[in-house]
């Protein structure tokens, strides 16, 4: 059996089971009532899965659940994966706004 990948996931998992043991139906039943296949909401559940915004939503109005409920505190810098990089989206704009100052340059 594959561990979660990511902190973000495995606390996203945990709450999906929290929420579906609390209504008392199987995973059979959120998969079929959601539209989800049963396999990649088993993986979601686990916290190996990365579901879609779709997926997430069409599980929230399952499960009977805010979505912001599912999703609280998991943009936490600890809990994702280490970016491939450090380059912001603030260092773009700075580094766009330095290059567009030095002549010759084209759009």
């Amino acid at each position: 059996m594959s561990s979660p990948r990511f902190e973000a996931s495995r606390i996203l998992g945990e709450r999906l089971r929290k929420r579906r043991r609390e209504l008392r139906i199987s995973q059979v039943d959120v998969a079929t009532l959601s539209q989800v296949d049963l396999a990649n909401y088993g993986r979601v559940e686990r916290g190996i899965g990365n579901p879609t915004f779709m997926t997430l939503l069409q599980l929230a109005v399952t499960l009977e659940i805010e979505p912001s409920e599912l999703l609280d505190g998991l943009a936490d810098l600890e809990l994702l994966p280490e970016p491939d990089h450090t380059f912001s989206s603030s260092d773009f704009v700075r580094e766009q706004l330095t290059l567009g100052d030095r002549p010759g340059r084209k759009d």
